[in-house]
């Protein structure tokens, strides 16, 4: 198969340019623009605008700080990029707005209602996650606490807990009919990009061979989140303990689980920072390290990505050029 042929070994340059699967679309993100593609009935509906960006000086730039920014941010403009292929959707595959939608609308205005859904998604979707990959595997691996006497072991087991869940969660999503083609959307994108960074025209011929796989996704960064979640807690839990040393004899209590459980959650935008910048240097090397932190998020993507018909890739195909810099290199990561 071209997947493992072409990992790679036909890369010219990295892109900056990424994306995301949409409700039979793609939504590109470029340097300077932001591309939603999706395609209708009458073929492919376009939707192109400036991209947002903090001023080159901005604090919000700065590393380890820049990455909790870049997260929300990707957030935020993903649920409303979802939103958006929703409403551009076929008719049969739409979903009436409910009554309390129309009339919160009507109360808000159209505007102030978007970000008002926008808001409440992307706080349901990050509550989601924390709660499922780290609340709920931090509850069961206190348990363990009054039986394994380092920072380290619990976290380990708390890691190894939190993998699980999300190694079930992805297999369990692969497996729904219905996100069968938003992840075959996934890998139009994975593709077209792939295609784009070896420096070959983008044709559906030349997008079709390359590989769905890609180290700068999503999944990848996610992955690697929970990799760096054990290493952070553990130091900062030892140190905690060190610093508070009566907390050892609360050990096993109901009280110390909350207190490690708060001061964990406390710890996540420490977390995403350090992903960040680990993800962005993999991202601009090739090596072999580089190739070995990107492992296991490339064989992820084995469960997020299917591989898109031609109809899908000339939607990727599309949301690349939307996006593209006028001036060419801009992009280069």
């Amino acid at each position: 198969m071209a997947n493992k042929e072409t990992q790679g070994c036909c890369e010219k340059f990295k892109t900056m340019i990424g994306g995301q699967a949409l409700i039979e679309g793609i939504m590109m993100r470029g340097p300077e623009k932001d591309a939603i593609v999706t395609r209708g009935k009458d073929g492919l509906n376009i939707e192109v605008h400036p991209r947002k960006r903090n001023p080159p000086k901005s604090w919000k730039n700065l590393p380890f700080i820049r990455g909790v920014f870049n997260f929300f941010d990707a957030q935020v403009e993903g649920v409303k990029a979802l939103m958006r292929s929703a409403d551009l959707a076929p008719e049969e595959e739409q979903e009436q707005p409910s009554k309390f939608d129309l009339w919160l609308e009507e109360k808000l205005g159209n505007e102030k209602f978007q970000q008002v859904v926008v808001a409440i998604a992307v706080a349901m979707g990050l509550g989601l996650s924390i709660g499922l990959f780290f609340l709920l595997p931090m509850v069961i691996g206190g348990f363990f606490d009054r039986w394994l006497t380092s920072a380290l072991s619990v976290n380990l087991v708390e890691g190894v807990i939190r993998m699980v869940i999300f190694l079930a969660y992805m297999l369990l999503v692969s497996r729904m009919g219905e996100m069968k083609r938003v992840f075959a959307y996934h890998g139009a994108e994975h593709k077209t990009i792939r295609c784009y960074e070896a420096g070959l025209p983008l044709t559906v011929e030349n997008v079709r061979a390359q590989t769905r796989l890609h180290p700068r996704c999503g999944t990848s960064f996610l992955l690697v989140v929970m990799v760096i979640s054990i290493l952070v807690f553990s130091v900062a839990s030892s140190l905690l303990l060190s610093i508070f040393p009566a907390l050892e004899a609360m050990r096993g209590s109901l009280v110390y689980r909350l207190l490690m459980i708060a001061f964990k959650l406390l710890l996540l935008p420490l977390v995403v920072s350090i992903t960040y910048e680990l993800n962005r240097w993999a991202g601009r090397h090739d090596n072999g390290l580089t190739r070995f932190l990107t492992a296991p998020g490339m064989w992820m993507q084995n469960f997020t990505t299917n591989e898109p018909d031609d109809s899908m890739i000339e939607v990727g195909i599309a949301a690349v050029q939307a996006v593209l810099p006028e001036q060419e290199g801009a992009d280069r990561w």
